[in-house]
């Protein structure tokens, strides 16, 4: 049991809670997966995402580079070229991402689930 989520504890603090705060939102983790490939184009990731607005893109990216788990790099050309790839922060969290991929591809019926 993780101690510092228990509800009675005075300073309650979730490890959890405070991560599914961050990478929660509907589309984050799908954006983290397609990251964990290497660096993508905003383009890039609004094409593998088949139904994200371009104004959640945006929004999810901004979220992230506000967390430290992207960084967001603009390259002076014409049209611009913006590129978004993990920070060492965010590679801790791609390491997370593929352990999930990996839970997901197991046979889970195998397992009466």
């Amino acid at each position: 049991m993780i101690k510092s989520c228990e509800p009675n504890n005075e300073n309650y603090s979730c490890p959890i809670e405070k991560t599914l705060s961050i990478i929660g939102s509907k589309w984050t983790l799908l954006i983290l997966r397609d990251l964990s490939n290497g660096t993508k184009r905003f383009g890039q990731l609004q094409k593998s995402l088949k139904g994200i607005s371009p104004k959640t893109l945006s929004s999810r990216l901004q979220e992230l580079e506000k967390e430290g788990i992207i960084i967001k790099k603009v390259y002076p050309e014409v049209p611009p070229r913006v590129e978004y790839t993990f920070t060492p922060k965010g590679e801790r969290l791609r390491k997370i991402v593929l352990a999930l991929a990996d839970w997901g591809s197991e046979d889970h019926t195998a397992l009466g689930v």
